[in-house]
C-alpha cells in the first residue's frame, strides 16, 4: 500500500531532507510551505504524486483548506508532519521583539495545533496514523536570548504529550522529535559552536524511522539526548552560571 505523507515547512531544511526520504519511498505527498516558488522546485525534483500547497501554518484556516483538498484527492494521509518552525533571538526587556515573540509562539506552537487538527478525527476513525510533530533540544531548558523559541518548543513538547495521552489506543501514534544542531538555513545564521551538529539528511533517515516506528520521544542525534537528561538535571544556580555567557541567535532576522 502506497504511504500518504503531509509535511508542513516542506520548502527546505529538514521539512524537504523528509520529502526527499518520503519520496524515495514511493510516497504520494502533501507539502505545505510560504515560499511557493522553493516548494514547486522541489515538487519537480521529486517527482511522482506530489501536491503543493503555498500557506502559513500560522493560519489556521489555510492549513485546514490544504488538509481538506489532499484528504479530498488522496485520502487521509498515513503520516502528518508538523515540521514548520521560525527561530530567532529575542530579548524580553526590548520592547520591539514583541512581534517576535508573537511570530515564533504562533507558527512553532499554534502552527503545529492548527497543522494536526484537521487530520486527527478521520485518523481517529481509521484507527491508525502517525502524528509527529517536531520539537528542539531547546524546549527542555530556557536558553539565554531565545526565551521565545525555548518557550515555544517546551509548549510543543508539552503539547505533542498531551495529544498522545489523548489518543491513547485509537491506533493513531503521537511521535515527538526533540532535534539537536542540524545543519539547516535555520543553523546557518548561528556563530557560535553548535555540538553535535548534524548533517539534514542523516537526521531525515533518522526521524522517518522514529515515526514508522511510533516513537513517543526521540532526541536526535543520540549525544544531544545524552547532554538534554543532563541539562534537566542541573540544579539552577550551576545551569545559570554555565549558559549566562552561552552563544546567542541573532536578533531581527526576518521571519
Amino acid at each position: 500500500m502506497t504511504l500518504r505523507v503531509f509535511i508542513t515547512g516542506a520548502s527546505s531544511g529538514i521539512g524537504a531532507a523528509l520529502a526527499r526520504r518520503y519520496a524515495a519511498q514511493g510516497a504520494v505527498l502533501g507539502l505545505l510551505a510560504r515560499r511557493g516558488e522553493a516548494l514547486q522546485a522541489l515538487a519537480a525534483e521529486l517527482g511522482g504524486t506530489v501536491a503543493c500547497y503555498v500557506a502559513d501554518v500560522a493560519e489556521a484556516g489555510a492549513v485546514a483548506r490544504a488538509a481538506a483538498d489532499f484528504i479530498a484527492r488522496h485520502g487521509v494521509p498515513d503520516v502528518v508532519i508538523a515540521n514548520a518552525g521560525v527561530s530567532v533571538g529575542t530579548l524580553t526587556e526590548e520592547a520591539g521583539d514583541l512581534a517576535a515573540f508573537e511570530r515564533v509562539l504562533r507558527t512553532n506552537v499554534l502552527g503545529l495545533v492548527a497543522t494536526f487538527q484537521p487530520f486527527v478525527a478521520p485518523m481517529r476513525a481509521r484507527g491508525s496514523g502517525r502524528l509527529a510533530g517536531i520539537a528542539s533540544v531547546a524546549g527542555i531548558r530556557g536558553l539565554p536570548g531565545a526565551a521565545a523559541y525555548s518557550a515555544s518548543k517546551a509548549a510543543a513538547i508539552a503539547c505533542l504529550e498531551s495529544l498522545r495521552v489523548e489518543l491513547r489506543g485509537s491506533g493513531v501514534k503521537v511521535v515527538t522529535i526533540a532535534p539537536g544542531y542540524i545543519r539547516t538555513p535555520m543553523t546557518a545564521v548561528n556563530t557560535y559552536p553548535m555540538p553535535f551538529l548534524m548533517d539534514v539528511d542523516a537526521a531525515a533517515r533518522r526521524f522517518v524511522q522514529a515515526i514508522a516506528a511510533g516513537t513517543s520521544y526521540t532526541v536526535i542525534p543520540w549525544q544531544m539526548g545524552v547532554v538534554a537528561k543532563l541539562l534537566r538535571l542541573l540544579p539552577n544556580p550551576v545551569f545559570d552560571a554555565l549558559f549566562a555567557r552561552a552563544g546567542r541567535k541573532p536578533r531581527g532576522l526576518d521571519l
